[in-house]
């Protein structure tokens, strides 16, 4: 009975000892420093601005949020974008 209990916990152990060897070390860059940023200082959020697309337009508001730290502890900003149509002048 105890054999039945010891094999699938020593199995769940080895398993997950086994993924946690390869796992991938996070990378916190980015290619495109307009959608996230590493840092104390929170950027300052762009001003809205209105995209014309044809037979309507598109009010864009852009802000930066803290979404977390890194294992070093600093700050990682990320952009939200919120979009609304709005009639166009």
């Amino acid at each position: 009975m105890l054999l039945r209990t010891l094999v699938p916990a020593l199995v769940a152990v080895a398993f997950v000892a086994g993924c946690s060897s390869n796992a991938i070390s996070p990378n916190y860059t980015s290619e495109n420093p307009d959608i996230m940023r590493i840092g104390d200082d929170r950027p300052a959020d762009p001003e809205r601005y209105v995209e014309e697309m044809g037979s309507y337009c598109v009010e864009v508001e852009e802000t930066w949020n803290d979404h977390g730290t890194t294992p070093d502890g600093q700050t990682l900003w990320a952009k939200d974008t919120a979009r609304s149509v709005v009639p166009c002048d």
